[in-house]
């Protein structure tokens, strides 16, 4: 499979509006080509009462090991936050001065902040900067409707996972260590949640996500090394279900963009970084159910259908894939979904639809796509080795069983190899890679049969031999007998890129009763032992497991029951 193209590459990973580029000249010097420093200043954004900002200084003169940025302002324009930069404004005048992590700049290196403003009436750029007192005279300009600077080229690999490690995240790491019999599954790479905007930073203590990057560094060595990030905080996320609800709001697209995906960015595109492979799975859970939730079906939710009419799932899925996917070392994997959901006919290819509508949606293209993730923290076996869709039964097929209820896959890599070719036939490029999220869809234990189920009728035979023991395909919060799945590895199968563990084993999918937080998660009833169920489900019981934590937090009892079921054994 061939997917060696050329990605746009932004400056510092981010796509400039207005510009202007100060060029200070030394005044010993000889000739203009001796300049000891330059700030580019660029408007990324503009809206009627606000803006993002990004500033790029390069230094040309002796090494420092901290530094200063000041301007001022013609107009109004207040600094309401920042990153990478400890910024302060007193009137019009503005400081920029390092963060105790990027306090070096070295002779010729360049460091990068940016900011989120507010303004009335016009926008200009500042006139003078001053690094540490040399001044520097702006040398042009531009207003917010300049072109995107394309900024460098550069190849992307087919493959990300192909000969690469894959970066082990020492907070979870802990927590698995820290369990009985877990060192056995310690050092297995698994996927950083930014599922909320504090989470870039760090939230109570724990690493942001310069700390998992700096992290990613030490263990990459003089190898490849691929560091899975999950970016997830749409506005009204996950609209069908509400413990994996999320902070910001339907209508607050603005936010997600200026506080979570442009710090993101601005982060990844460090040159620090550039060695490492960066694959970002995004948003998970939403953009299917457009499809699947919305309109006359029995499944619809008004908040579906909210999200369905203001089109911000779209908008800030491309907004993502266009700001993440302009540096040549990170390579974009949008959720696809899983069988169990998208794998009937009125779902497959209108999903493949909304997914391409996304992806060209806030200046994104297909190119800024790399590839899909299916299963992400989900239970859908990977191979149903007792029965294929093509069986019959009972003089029934498969097909017709309560099961599989008409869907036309019984397995995960089954449907994400036939979705690959959907999305391509949709538009998307060819090469595109599948990842399969098998973290707990191993389904082993005492529970896994060891054959086919009788042939006496069509639902004793796939009862009988499938390998998912969930009650219902639907159910998807902690499910009770669940095991670890395939080990992450990569190329494992035609048009899969590699099997991961995006979703971390141990951290819960919701909690079994309401949990009052301050995490913007919701207590969904699929997350209690004791629902009966919804159309979604087929109004089934949930089958999750009792005593279970809000969303993302560890649940030790699940960890354990992950271990005892898992397939392939553990040793």
């Amino acid at each position: 499979m061939s997917r060696t193209r050329t990605a746009m590459l932004a400056a510092l990973a981010l796509v400039a509006g207005a510009s202007g580029t100060a060029l200070a000249a030394d005044p010993d010097a000889i000739g203009p080509a001796a300049v000891p420093c330059t700030v580019d200043y660029k408007v990324q954004n503009q809206w009627d009462t606000g803006f993002t900002a990004a500033v790029t200084v390069t230094n040309q003169g002796s090494a420092k090991s901290n530094w200063s940025v000041k301007w001022s302002y013609a107009g109004n324009q207040k600094v309401t936050s920042g990153w990478n930069a400890k910024i302060s404004q007193s009137g019009a005048a503005v400081t920029a001065a390092n963060e105790t992590y990027n306090g070096t700049l070295a002779t010729g290196g360049s460091v990068s902040f940016g900011f989120q403003g507010s303004y009335s009436g016009t926008n200009a750029i500042p006139a003078t900067f001053t690094l540490d007192g040399v001044t520097c005279n702006v040398d042009g300009g531009g207003g917010p409707t300049d072109p995107p600077d394309p900024g460098p080229t550069g190849p992307k690999v087919d493959n990300p996972y192909s000969g690469a490690k894959v970066y082990v995240n020492p907070e979870w790491s802990a927590k698995a260590a820290a369990e009985p019999g877990g060192s056995r599954i310690a050092g297995q790479p698994t996927g950083v949640w930014l599922d909320r905007i504090a989470a870039i930073n760090g939230v109570n203590g724990g690493m942001g996500l310069r700390d998992h990057l700096d992290q990613a560094l030490t263990q990459k060595g003089s190898g490849e090394l691929v560091v899975q990030l999950v970016i997830y905080n749409l506005p009204g996320r996950d609209c069908a279900a509400l413990a994996s609800n999320g902070e910001l709001g339907p209508t607050e697209l603005g936010r997600y963009k200026t506080e979570y995906i442009d710090p993101i960015a601005a982060i990844l595109a460090d040159p620090k970084y550039a060695a490492l492979r960066i694959v970002t799975t995004i948003e998970i859970d939403s953009l299917p159910n457009l499809v699947t939730n919305t309109g006359s079906r029995p499944t619809a939710t008004p908040q579906c259908d909210v999200m369905k009419a203001n089109g911000n799932y779209q908008k800030g899925v491309g907004y993502a894939l266009n700001k993440l996917g302009d540096a040549a070392n990170v390579y974009n994997y949008i959720d696809a979904g899983h069988h169990g959901w998208i794998g009937w006919d009125d779902n497959f290819a209108a999903s493949a639809t909304v997914m391409k509508e996304a992806a060209t949606s806030e200046g994104a293209t297909v190119n800024d796509v790399h590839g899909f993730i299916a299963n992400t923290a989900n239970y859908s076996a990977l191979k149903e080795n007792n029965f294929t869709i093509n069986d019959s039964a009972g003089g029934k097929s498969v097909r017709e069983s309560k099961w599989v209820d008409w869907n036309r896959y019984v397995d995960e890599q089954s449907f994400a190899q036939a979705f690959r070719q959907q999305l391509v036939t949709t538009g998307f490029n060819s090469g595109i890679g599948m990842l399969i999220d098998t973290s707990r869809n191993g389904w082993g234990g005492s529970a896994r049969p060891a054959g086919p189920g009788a042939t006496t009728d069509v639902d004793t035979y796939v009862n009988g031999g499938r390998y998912d023991r969930r009650i219902h395909i639907g159910n998807w919060c902690n499910q009770s007998g669940a095991g670890l799945g395939e080990r992450p590895q990569a190329n494992p199968a035609a048009g899969i890129d590699a099997y991961v563990w995006m979703k971390p084993p141990g951290e819960s999918d919701g909690s079994s009763s309401a949990i009052p937080n301050d995490e913007g998660k919701g207590f969904d009833r699929m997350c209690d032992p004791t629902y009966t169920g919804n159309p979604r489900n087929g109004n089934n019981m949930s089958g999750a497991l009792p005593n279970a934590p809000l969303s993302g937090h560890w649940f030790s009892a699940q960890f354990q029951q992950l271990m005892q079921n898992a397939y392939p054994p553990l040793s």
